[in-house]
């Protein structure tokens, strides 16, 4: 008997199907190829800089970010995916007995996080149509997060709302997850002047089309951001690579390129739930890259297994008990979007 081994329920991602002819719209990557001038230097990339460790505070990167975004780069940090933030972010901020709070559905590594780290919790109910009630953040906690626009809905709680929520717990951090910030609705970088207790997080597998590279970001405070790099610090302090640091770099400098892809994914993504609505399906009203749908004519399990058989890949919970009868769709491209709508016609009868 070997002693000590800990026991982890762990975060299941979505398939990673292969092939050349399928359509994968199961785990929210971005439709469209990353910008041309990423790609560029990409391809002329000095590859004899990788003998050396990486950038520790990824300076280069952070300034970039501070231009865009119009925030101190003393106020940001990076890292690998804004997974690899957000969990030196459960370590950094939540150290409370009392339980950190987040919606019963939303991202997946919350709860693992949560149990990983010895970190108590409480899953807050969405109401019945899957919305966050900020009066059931009112109460004694050890800290919030709140993913905004959520997943797997795909609702957008206006930025009044989560003020409230921010205003209502001064003395606890709360988070808000933004990974899917630039298909809608509005970011809450302008209350960081305000509070100090918001740290924002920030992913470039969405909107910049680096789901393959892993690059994402934090920003808060100096005073959280000095304890989040001590965790990073602690744990991997060359946790951003140089190849991620500089294509980053470049695609953030270029970034009127991904407004014009997201614009076409949000384009898209507004017709493809206009056509499930006239074929009779429930659609969530969405600010993301995807939509989460309940067919009517056949089930959820039936329209997956069928849309499956073509090498169209989408994305079904059965066994969480409110979405079983709901698929995620993320958004493809146009014409992809339009072969699944024919499909989904043609299983619907």
């Amino acid at each position: 008997m070997i002693r000590g081994l800990r026991q982890i329920d762990a975060y299941v991602a979505g398939a990673q199907p292969s092939g050349d002819k399928m359509i994968k719209l199961n785990t929210n990557e971005n439709a469209y190829e990353p910008s041309p001038k990423v790609l560029e230097a990409f391809a002329h990339f000095d590859g004899n800089c990788l003998r050396k460790y990486s950038s520790l505070d990824q300076a280069v990167f952070r300034e970039a970010l501070s231009k865009q975004l119009q925030v101190p780069a003393d106020q940001i940090i990076v890292g690998n995916g804004s997974d690899d933030i957000l969990s030196m972010a459960f370590l950094a901020f939540f150290n409370d007995d009392l339980p950190v709070l987040f919606p019963d559905l939303t991202y997946g590594f919350y709860k693992v996080w949560a149990d990983l780290y010895h970190i108590p919790f409480k899953e807050i109910p969405l109401t019945a149509d899957f919305k966050i009630d900020g009066a059931d953040y009112h109460v004694p906690n050890g800290g919030i997060i709140i993913t905004d626009p959520n997943a797997p809905t795909g609702i957008f709680k206006p930025l009044d709302e989560i003020e409230k929520i921010i205003q209502a717990n001064q003395d606890v951090v709360v988070i808000v997850d933004e990974a899917y910030i630039n298909f809608g609705g509005q970011t809450a970088l302008s209350l960081l002047e305000k509070y100090d207790n918001l740290f924002i997080t920030r992913t470039f597998s969405k909107d910049a089309a680096f789901a393959g590279l892993r690059v994402g970001y934090g920003v808060g405070n100096p005073r959280l951001i000095a304890v989040i790099n001590a965790i990073k610090n602690s744990v991997n302090p060359y946790n951003l690579d140089a190849l991620a640091e500089k294509l980053a770099t470049v695609a953030v400098e270029d970034w009127l390129y991904y407004e014009g892809t997201c614009q076409k994914i949000m384009t898209t993504r507004d017709w493809f739930a206009q056509e499930l609505v006239d074929l009779g399906f429930e659609v969530l009203p969405s600010q993301t890259n995807f939509v989460l749908t309940r067919p009517q004519t056949v089930s959820a399990s039936h329209l997956f297994q069928k849309l499956q058989e073509k090498e169209i890949y989408v994305r079904y919970f059965p066994k969480v008990a409110r979405l079983k009868d709901y698929l995620r769709i993320s958004i493809g491209t146009q014409a992809e979007m339009e072969e699944v709508m024919s499909e989904i016609r043609r299983i619907c009868g």
